[in-house]
């Protein structure tokens, strides 16, 4: 099977697995919602934050987005049944990441966008200006999807969504905010924080908005490069 045959079949999984398309919409869901609310008690320390502040939120369910969809294929022989389809394992596991990143990209876009109009409704003068919004509202849509892979190529490895969520949550909510607290510099190159910087107003570290946001696709890429070498050298 040619490489738009494998990501048609991918596509149709996705969008006919309702805990998938239930990720996607908590991902617009937790973000809008978990903003308004830190909006209406922000500060003007750094406007642009209090309006995406819901991606901590929103990220979890990115990355559930990203588990489920590879995790599905390890169970009950799913995955021995793909490869029957799509024997190059390299082309199947291309296919998949492509399909968990379009619709990863295009909801986050639109979480960007919609929580940036939210934010500043409910901040009124205080809100960000246009320019540094759109930057927000772009960096918030790549950072989800960035997450979303990163996510899909860690339970490649693990071969377990409950696994990977084992590690990734628990991460993301306490050890990040440990270790940034501890760490100084350090935790500026983890992932989550490297592609929130583009959602501040301004920045002290090392990292910038984009190259904040390249670290993460780095971070993104070396799960994805394990997730395919672990495909490859193990057996269904």
């Amino acid at each position: 099977m040619s490489f738009a045959p494998a990501l048609h079949a991918e596509w149709i999984k996705i969008r006919t697995l309702r805990s998938l398309l239930g990720a996607l919409a908590a991902i617009l869901v937790a973000t809008a919602a978990f903003s308004a609310l830190a909006a209406t008690d922000a500060d003007d320390s750094d406007p642009l934050f209090s309006v995406f502040f819901g991606i901590n939120f929103g990220q979890v369910a990115a990355i559930a987005f990203g588990t489920t969809a590879v995790a599905s294929e390890f169970r009950g022989g799913a995955l021995r049944l793909t490869l029957s389809a799509v024997p190059d394992r390299g082309r199947w596991f291309v296919a998949k990441a492509t399909a968990i990143a379009l619709p990863a990209l295009a909801v986050g876009l639109l979480t960007g966008f919609v929580t940036l109009l939210v934010g500043r409704s409910v901040l009124g003068a205080s809100a960000p200006g246009w320019s540094a919004g759109l930057r927000g509202a772009v960096g918030c849509g790549v950072h989800l999807t960035l997450m979303a892979l990163f996510a899909a190529g860690l339970a490649t490895v693990l071969r377990s969504g409950m696994a990977t969520l084992s590690v990734l949550i628990p991460f993301l909510l306490i050890v990040s905010f440990v270790v940034g607290d501890l760490s100084g510099g350090v935790a500026d190159f983890l992932p989550d924080r490297a592609g929130q910087v583009a959602l501040h107003s301004g920045w002290d570290g090392t990292l910038g908005p984009w190259s904040g946001l390249a670290v993460t696709a780095l971070w993104a890429a070396a799960a994805l490069l394990a997730g395919a070498w672990s495909l490859r050298r193990r057996d269904v």
